[in-house]
């Protein structure tokens, strides 16, 4: 009688087309939690656990793989995703080369894609590709910005640029060229690097050689301590700038002394005891934090916080793609797309996105705090 009852039921499911509360969304997840991105990818993997596992009436399956920080298994990991598990959505992965090379994947098979790194390349210049594409963290202009406007007022007239040789450090030297010389900056210096060198001796011996007034890194993780540091023992006294990737607990301890007076613009969560209960991200940001750290005992770093926004924007989205099909087909991935696209105001970690058809990052300046390093800790500029 039993099962008699289950196919009644199932039975008037299909016929009013309405879908049963165990329906389920499947979102894939690429992180980098080994190899040399693992300071970026752990915090990303670890995060999945907190995302939400019920949207509406749908529940949520998160199906999370590691790419050892290689290009080539991200590509593997996300054809495995969208051809086997068949995914509704995918986050990651966690390098920028990584991302670069895994967008057309996305876009074949029509599956959204957030994108929780560095390089702005994964969604700029906009093309029929990169429509697939959302990018959980700030655009590098919106944090080039800030630097290039502390060096301005601090009389920089001159500056020296290091940055990793891939996706990430390349659009950072466009942005930051471009800048520089709106604001009669001379750049004296360019240098490049790979994630994976163990010494930039070389590099940082022709930058210290121009003597410029400024530097800045370019770099993600653990990889943007070692051309810092290299400079600093060489003797190089003049001002450092790092971008956003080194916004992590690990850039403090793996510098010391070295990176102390290190000016970045980044996330609120480097300062959050620093930021004004007015501001709409502090509280979202807090909640974050008590859940990562009551699950694995201490707090995470800021490229965590990118996972848990995809999440956000997620749960927001697909409500609205799920009225116009049902997940597990192309029509609900394709409302899903549009959905993220029609995102505004939603408050986040980090900041407040607003999504459109030629922005697909959302951020504005209320997404980043100018930020050095005083006793070893992140403090505000002020």
């Amino acid at each position: 009688m039993l099962l008699k009852a289950l196919a009644v039921s199932a039975a008037i499911f299909a016929a009013v087309g309405v879908a049963p509360s165990y329906a389920q969304v499947k979102i894939g997840v690429v992180t980098s939690s080994t190899g040399p991105t693992a300071l970026i990818g752990i915090p990303q993997r670890n995060t999945v656990p907190l995302l939400p596992k019920k949207i509406g009436d749908l529940t949520v399956e998160y199906v999370s793989l590691d790419d050892a920080s290689d290009p080539t298994q991200s590509v593997t990991n996300f054809k495995k995703l969208i051809t086997e598990e068949k995914v509704d959505a995918l986050i990651g992965p966690s390098g920028s080369p990584n991302a670069m090379g895994v967008i057309q994947f996305a876009a074949e098979s029509s599956t959204p894609m957030l994108a929780p790194v560095g390089t702005a390349a994964v969604v700029l210049p906009m093309t029929p590709e990169k429509k697939w594409v959302f990018k959980t963290t700030q655009n590098d202009d919106i944090i080039a910005k800030a630097l290039v406007s502390h060096m301005a007022s601090n009389g920089i007239k001159t500056a020296g640029f290091i940055g990793l040789n891939d996706a990430y450090g390349e659009n950072w030297l466009k942005v930051f060229t471009e800048l520089a010389q709106k604001n009669d900056i001379k750049i004296v210096a360019v240098e490049r690097y790979q994630r994976s060198d163990q010494s930039v001796t070389g590099q940082a011996l022709k930058v210290l050689t121009a003597k410029p007034d400024a530097v800045l890194v370019a770099g993600t993780g653990s990889a943007a301590v070692l051309p810092q540091t290299t400079l600093a023992k060489q003797g190089y006294k003049g001002q450092f700038y790092q971008t956003h990737g080194a916004a992590l607990p690990a850039f403090l301890t793996l510098g010391g002394k070295h990176v102390e007076g290190t000016i970045l613009a980044a996330s609120l969560m480097l300062v959050l005891p620093e930021i004004a209960d007015t501001n709409p991200s502090k509280k979202v940001a807090e909640d974050y934090i008590a859940q990562y750290t009551k699950r694995f005992g201490e707090k995470p770093a800021t490229f965590g916080a990118n996972v848990y926004d995809a999440g956000l924007l997620l749960e927001q989205a697909i409500p609205l793609a799920a009225k116009a099909a049902k997940p597990g087909t192309i029509e609900f991935r394709t409302a899903l797309r549009d959905a993220l696209e029609q995102t505004k105001e939603l408050v986040a970690t980090q900041g407040v996105y607003n999504m459109s058809a030629d922005d697909h990052s959302g951020f504005d300046d209320r997404g980043r705090e100018l930020i050095t390093v005083k006793d070893g800790q992140w403090r505000l500029v002020k």
